[in-house]
């Protein structure tokens, strides 16, 4: 599982990214070429699962490797890619509810959260055991509770513990904020209902696809300084990004890649607050670009929504049922929001990962989101069993 859902990420941020600049013409109301883009999209998958696993042994991210052993995990990535891809698949086709991909990033970050707070292994650095919450009882015991908010080395500690609570609150908090657009259905008199905007429109999309690509942009400076620039001597390598080789793996040590590298802790922000004022400028700047380019490939772009609502029959009261007019209307929320949502996304995920968040900001962020986002679901299955006439335009005909 070391390659995670990033193949599966970067396919379709390529494939949307190609479909929403017109280089492929798709037309997604027609069933055959929909089909057409999800077989390209699997198949794109498989291709970046393979070059990502090639990439991660010819980088060195396992050791020097003998050549069976080398073969033997470049299968074992590409199976565990597959099976990926046809779980997702098998949520897709309605086996489950939301997608794969979610469902995945959620689980991860959970195993990540309770590992840090409940870890029963004793850490070298300080001789306690690695979860937060059980090294703040030993700590307590010792009568040293204040070093279990700041722990040595980047082991999991109290404070990286409330600033994942904090976080988490936060985003449930935020993803409550919206503005509702009232309307009317033409069919049936008297029935009233809301589209709902809400502050983070594009949802999780944009952390998802900025993690995707700073991993690409992390993989590609592990590989090349790996093979081509151990002795930091090319300048031109320099710029993507130097490492040294510890007993965890390869840590950034400048570069491009390590802007990209979120620090971890306070210790570091201090060590280095130039690291950190980039990555959060970075951040904010790529889920902000993401938030806006998803909302236009996606079909969530007002001119869509319109659309979509005139097509179920709903309108606005005191407008004219005119795509025209309600895109208008629609385009004063969605251009502001989405902007500004894919801002504040980035704060989040910057000051949680600052702060030492266990499993890390974007992916607490994430979690939090997808959880949220299994209770609208539900809910919507709910509002179409009372509205038969919604079904369609919920996406449940």
């Amino acid at each position: 599982m070391e390659l995670g859902i990033g193949p599966i990420v970067t396919a379709g941020l390529i494939m949307q990214l190609l479909s929403g600049s017109q280089i492929i013409d798709v037309d997604f109301s027609n069933p055959d070429d929909r089909s057409l883009f999800t077989a390209a999209q699997k198949v794109l998958s498989i291709v970046m699962t393979v070059f990502q696993a090639t990439a991660y042994l010819i980088g060195g991210a396992f050791g020097t490797l003998r050549p069976e052993t080398t073969l033997l995990i470049f299968i074992q990535l590409i199976f565990a890619g597959l099976v990926l891809m046809l779980m997702d698949e098998l949520l897709q086709k309605g086996w489950g509810l939301g997608s794969g991909v979610s469902l995945f990033i959620a689980a991860g970050v959970a195993e990540q959260v309770a590992w840090n707070s409940l870890g029963l292994v004793i850490s070298p650095e300080d001789g306690k055991y690695h979860g937060a919450l059980i090294a703040l009882g030993q700590y307590i015991w010792e009568g040293d509770a204040i070093t279990a908010f700041d722990r040595p080395g980047n082991l999991p500690d109290m404070t990286g513990f409330i600033a994942t609570a904090v976080v988490f609150v936060i985003v449930v908090y935020m993803q409550s904020i919206r503005i509702e657009v009232p309307l009317s259905y033409a069919k049936y008199r008297g029935f009233k209902g809301r589209y709902p905007i809400k502050f983070f429109y594009s949802s999780n999309i944009p952390v998802i696809l900025a993690a995707a690509f700073f991993a690409n942009i992390y993989m590609v400076g592990q590989l090349l300084w790996s093979r081509y620039n151990k002795s930091n001597s090319n300048f031109w390598y320099n710029i993507i990004g130097t490492f040294e080789s510890t007993d965890q793996g390869l840590n950034p040590t400048g570069g491009l890649v390590y802007y990209l590298t979120p620090p971890r802790g306070l210790e570091l922000v201090t060590a280095d607050p130039l690291r950190a004022v980039i990555y959060l400028i970075v951040i904010i700047i790529a889920c902000a670009i993401f938030s806006v380019t998803w909302i236009e490939v996606g079909g969530m772009a007002p001119k869509d929504v319109a659309r979509q609502l005139i097509n179920a029959g709903m309108m606005v009261p005191g407008f004219r049922s005119s795509p025209k007019i309600l895109e208008k209307l629609l385009k004063r929320y969605i251009g502001p929001v989405s902007i500004w949502g894919g801002v504040t996304i980035g704060l989040i995920a910057a000051f949680a990962d600052y702060l030492g968040a266990l499993g890390t900001g974007m992916g607490i962020l994430l979690a939090t989101m997808i959880i949220s986002q299994y209770y609208e679901i539900i809910a919507k299955e709910r509002l179409a069993d009372i509205h038969p006439a919604l079904r369609d335009f919920l996406g449940f005909g």
